[in-house]
């Protein structure tokens, strides 16, 4: 798999079904009305792309499992963790292949 969509296409058929968004010290999904801290979620794999001459092309995939809760999904960043404003906390789960 090459591609942004086509990982996420099969990380869905895997069960991966929810969107994450990054908040300052939580994921969020269902239009923000779930949350999951820190400590409540594993990195299952992590997927990093590269734009082929513009660095904004740049992109990292999470499969993320939150097993307290029964839930899969994925959170896709952009530009690099770096740029967000989160707690030490956050991103030092997003770092590390917890699983």
């Amino acid at each position: 798999m090459d591609t942004l969509s086509q990982v996420i296409e099969q990380l869905r058929k895997e069960g991966y079904e929810e969107d994450f968004n990054l908040q300052q010290n939580c994921l969020e999904c269902r239009q923000g009305d779930f949350k999951v801290f820190h400590d409540e979620f594993v990195i299952d794999r992590i997927y990093r792309f590269e734009g082929e001459s513009d660095p904004a092309d740049e992109a990292t995939l999470y499969a993320i499992s939150a097993p307290k809760y029964g839930i899969k999904g994925i959170l896709v960043n952009g530009a690099g963790i770096y740029t967000e404003d989160i707690t030490d906390e956050m991103l030092n789960s997003l770092q590390i292949n917890r699983h």
